[in-house]
């Protein structure tokens, strides 16, 4: 059986067409909606955390060996072997990289252009290192004979399609062109031409929209480098955590002059920005909270000054400070539970149908909520916690019980004839 302190606070909880049944339905929806709002948009944010995480490092490494001075690297075979005898290490492949600019068949409209960075990979070893080989939605992952793979973003962009045939300047026949151009000769540099076998589709806008694929030679040939050189060695590791470890076994243990980049030096600004977005966020929703307490504060201060005289007869009946302390800071912690519980679960609904009432208001609007070329997500991520549900509903229902320990206090320490008196 429950001690009458509880038993009395959910008596007097119960729905009357009172003012303070009012404020007090009013609390419960602040604490509500605070919780909800803050789980939800935590959770956004920590989905798009995640997700910007797993389709970098799935078109990225999670670290890229360079040499100490970035110049052309000529002896990665034999740094190839002393890197995957790190048990660390999952795969490494050879990379060029570089940027061109695009050309297709020509058309009457002006979208047969596009800058673009050019991959070079080994076709062999590039499946241990990226999910490149298995993002392929049209065509085939086939480099041989001047094979190109271009994304799906860009392919469409440009109207392009397997079979089609391209044309790739470096930097170096541009300039080369402008320079003839300027002294008056009659020199045509001829680009490099590709055919597109396949459209690949990594799940990151950015890069769908903004890098085409080609094989190491056929890359070295185009960027002008020398033969049997690459830019750097790219490393997928069992965990990306452990990368700035993993650097440091590697510098120890191969004795050269390299430069090791991870891929938090690589994409400092994204995940930096999204971790400082989350905190605020929190910091900024969580006064919703604090309005809802406010609430509480007052809801409990009209039912002292209502339950002045009930007070007064309890006390003179023999309940202690302690039991009247425990009667009213009770109506605070039912108040924390009902709005934290029900909020938790209003915030699981919205998460659920989150991508629904999005093409929902997409249709309404008839406008883009969610830009794929902003927000680099082609649907709205969502990753819920456990610790940080823990931290918004434990903060929430403390913020609760502390917004009624006052009035409970001051409720105590009522004296029974005072009471009495004033009514």
């Amino acid at each position: 059986m429950p001690p009458f302190e509880a038993f009395l606070a959910l008596r007097y909880l119960r729905p009357r067409r009172t003012f303070v049944s009012v404020i007090t339905v009013i609390s419960v929806i602040g604490v509500l909606l605070g919780v909800a709002v803050l789980i939800v948009v935590i959770a956004v944010m920590s989905g798009f955390d995640q997700e910007w995480r797993t389709r970098i490092l799935g078109f990225n490494a999670h670290l890229k060996v360079f040499n100490a001075d970035f110049s052309g690297m000529t002896n990665y075979p034999a740094l190839l072997k002393g890197i995957t005898n790190n048990p660390e290490v999952a795969g490494a492949a050879p990379f060029i990289s570089g940027q061109v600019l695009v050309q297709r068949e020509q058309t009457e409209d002006d979208t047969n252009y596009a800058a673009a960075y050019l991959d070079g990979i080994d076709p062999a070893v590039q499946g241990s290192v990226t999910v490149l080989p298995k993002s392929i939605t049209n065509g085939k992952f086939d480099l041989e004979d001047r094979g190109l793979l271009i994304g799906i973003d860009m392919a469409r962009s440009m109207d392009i399609r397997v079979g089609d045939r391209l044309a790739l300047y470096s930097g170096y026949s541009l300039r080369k062109s402008f320079d003839a151009a300027k002294k008056h000769k009659d020199e045509a540099v001829l680009p490099s031409e590709f055919t597109v076998r396949g459209i690949f589709d990594v799940g990151f806008p950015a890069y769908n929209a903004t890098h085409v694929v080609v094989s190491l030679e056929d890359a070295a040939r185009v960027l002008q480098m020398p033969e049997d050189t690459v830019n750097g060695i790219e490393l997928k590791l069992r965990n990306e955590f452990w990368a700035d470890a993993v650097a440091g076994d590697l510098g120890a243990a191969l004795k050269a002059p390299l430069r090791f980049v991870t891929w938090r030096e690589e994409s400092p600004d994204i995940f930096n920005a999204l971790a400082v977005e989350k905190n605020m966020m929190f910091i900024l929703l969580f006064f919703i909270m604090i309005v809802a307490a406010f609430g509480i504060v007052n809801c409990q201060i009209t039912f002292v000054v209502q339950k002045t005289r009930e007070i007064g007869i309890l006390k003179a009946l023999g309940a202690t400070n302690t039991q009247v302390l425990a009667l009213f800071l009770s109506q605070s912690v039912v108040v924390g539970i009902l709005g934290v519980g029900m909020g938790f679960g209003l915030a699981m609904l919205a998460l659920a149908y989150r991508n629904e009432f999005l093409r929902f208001l997409r249709e309404v609007t008839h406008t883009q909520l969610l830009p794929a070329s902003i927000y680099q997500v082609y649907e709205l991520p969502s990753s819920v916690e456990t610790g940080d549900v823990l931290l918004i509903c434990g903060t929430a229902f403390c913020a609760c019980v502390l917004a009624g320990l006052f009035p409970a206090w001051k409720a105590s320490r009522l004296q029974p004839v005072e009471a009495l008196r004033h009514e």
